[in-house]
């Protein structure tokens, strides 16, 4: 699969983790490994430039705490109300850019002429 298009879709990916609740970075990117079967991961330089432009959009805000199981303090992430708006907004789009491609996806495109 083309990492470009993961990478180009890297924002609506986390919007939607954070949606199944309040994260820290490493829980985030387990749960895209997870949700792709390990097909895909998300490194450090690129999660946490997409969080501090999502924190700056006002679609996540975070804070630091210690985790339940002890340790050093982690950022914590979760989805802001204008975050949801901005999910719902991102889906609609890319659910109506899969449709518009719909026809360069089907073999033979018979019967088009330009």
């Amino acid at each position: 699969m083309d990492v470009q298009l993961f990478k180009g879709n890297l924002e609506l990916i986390l919007l939607s983790v954070l949606e199944r609740g309040e994260k820290y970075g490493l829980e985030m990117t387990k749960e895209v490994s997870l949700l792709t079967e390990s097909k895909f991961s998300v490194g450090a330089g690129s999660l946490y430039p997409a969080l501090h432009r999502l924190e700056q959009s006002g679609f996540v805000a975070s804070e630091e705490r210690t985790p339940p199981r002890g340790g050093s303090p982690v950022r914590y992430y979760h989805l802001t109300e204008t975050g949801g708006k901005a999910l719902e907004d991102k889906r609609r789009s890319f659910a109506a850019f899969t449709g518009m491609m719909k026809p360069f996806l089907e073999v033979g495109l018979l019967g088009v002429h330009l």
